[in-house]
């Protein structure tokens, strides 16, 4: 596949994700390829992270299983692009559809205006029930603002690692990219946490998938201030790239902090500070403290028209590529 049609099918899948998103009736009958990359990555953790291991040997246990799972993930890229490609025009279709599948441009979008519907029409018991869906946080801690809060940081965040990296990785390295990419960043979500259990044995996940996220991260924060001038004007275009630079490293994320900051400064509220995760609270800096410091339903609503912004933003960007190189 040449450049050209490759990029033409990264766009393709843009805009296929964007339209049709993650089908429930499908998702519903077999299971979802991040599924079965959790359950590959659940087989590791049992088989080689056992609790009489010592903290080295978990780490070593650890590195090798990621590495292997890359390995693999990289093999079934060229082992399914290779089948495609025997299909002509169908398989680039297939290629497409097989694209869209890792990126989550609508469901992203649908389940953060959820938050804000539900908050609409139940309150507050159906905004926590709503954001407990997209963040890690204990929902039971926030009130309607901290709800708000809550499904801006993971609409942002989300957009970096959701959408921008999988196009990107896919775009520079193709089906193996993808799928290395959504193998590490699932691998980071299961074991890459500090616990006791995953300090060692998931460090090295977690250090990878930060080196994965970095590019995207930084690239995240150009199409939010893009999507934001095309939502809300060139004000709210500098204030994101401002607030970016000067608190994206205020997060505990290498990555995070980035989008987060530049979201925070388009829409002129505060966003991180003190969280609480599993009746642990997490003390961080305000990202944006001269903001609005009450985030609103209407924040919410403003942050779905941003990041649909720079999604659109993010299609052009891939369709001017396929231009160039055609």
């Amino acid at each position: 596949m040449t450049i050209d049609e490759h990029l033409l099918v990264l766009l393709l899948a843009l805009l296929l994700d964007r339209i049709a998103g993650d089908p429930e009736w499908l998702w519903s009958r077999v299971p979802h390829p991040v599924v079965l990359f959790g359950k590959a990555i659940s087989y590791f953790d049992r088989t080689y992270n056992g609790e009489t291991l010592t903290r080295p040997e978990r780490r070593l246990n650890g590195t090798a299983s990621i590495a292997g799972l890359l390995f693999g993930s990289a093999i079934a890229g060229l082992v399914l692009h290779w089948f495609f490609n025997l299909f002509g025009v169908i398989g680039i279709v297939l290629e497409v559809i097989c694209v869209a599948v890792f990126l989550a441009q609508k469901s992203l979008a649908d389940h953060v205006s959820d938050v804000a519907d539900a908050l609409r029409s139940e309150g507050i018991a159906g905004g926590r029930r709503a954001v407990s869906r997209i963040v890690g946080r204990d929902p039971e801690t926030l009130d309607e603002p901290g709800v708000c809060r809550a499904a801006i940081e993971s609409l942002a965040e989300n957009f970096s690692d959701g959408v921008v990296a999988p196009a990107l990785w896919y775009a520079v390295l193709g089906l193996p990219g993808l799928f290395i990419y959504k193998m590490l960043n699932t691998a980071d979500s299961m074991i890459g946490h500090k616990s006791d259990r995953y300090i060692d044995f998931g460090w090295a996940s977690a250090r990878l998938d930060d080196i994965a996220n970095w590019p995207a991260a930084r690239l995240s924060i150009l199409l939010i201030a893009a999507g934001a001038w095309l939502r809300r004007g060139a004000h709210a275009c500098k204030d994101a790239v401002q607030v970016a630079i000067r608190d994206g490293g205020l997060h505990r994320s290498p990555n995070s902090g980035r989008p987060e900051a530049a979201m925070a400064g388009a829409l002129d509220v505060q966003l991180a500070g003190p969280r609480v995760y599993s009746g642990i609270v997490v003390s961080e800096p305000m990202i944006n403290g001269a903001g609005r410091d009450t985030a609103t339903i209407r924040d919410v609503e403003d942050g779905v028209l941003v990041f649909n912004g720079s999604c659109m933003v993010l299609a052009i960007t891939v369709f001017l590529a396929f231009l160039f190189f055609l």
